[in-house]
């Protein structure tokens, strides 16, 4: 039974707003292959900062820089911009739902805060 909830949570995870303005975004800013570069690239070095934050250390500054610079682009841009909003929005979705599992299973599992 609960597998058949977590089966129903998915289809409507899917059906969510949030899911279907990501999946339209994403599609649209598949259509550049310029710009999907530059998201990949940009998801690469975001987990990089991301672990030098966590290791208490920093990032180099020319890969601080590349970082800014690709974010600039991205965000400039409208498809790429509409298409990293929409993931932020999903992934802030999913997170409060996860959130509600965790605390239902009291168990400690925190997102870091603005998500």
């Amino acid at each position: 039974m609960l597998m058949d909830t977590a089966r129903k949570l998915a289809e409507e995870i899917r059906q969510s707003q949030e899911y279907q303005e990501y999946a339209e975004a994403k599609e649209i800013a598949a259509g550049s292959d310029t710009g999907m570069a530059l998201i990949k690239e940009y998801k690469k070095l975001q987990i990089a900062l991301q672990m030098s934050a966590m290791a208490g250390g920093g990032m180099p500054p020319e890969e601080m820089q590349r970082f800014t610079q690709i974010s600039s682009l991205l965000y400039a841009g409208t498809d790429t911009s509409r298409y990293l909003l929409a993931e932020l929005r999903l992934q802030k979705m999913v997170g409060d739902v996860l959130k509600l599992v965790t605390d239902a299973a009291d168990m400690q599992f925190d997102l870091p805060e603005g998500r």
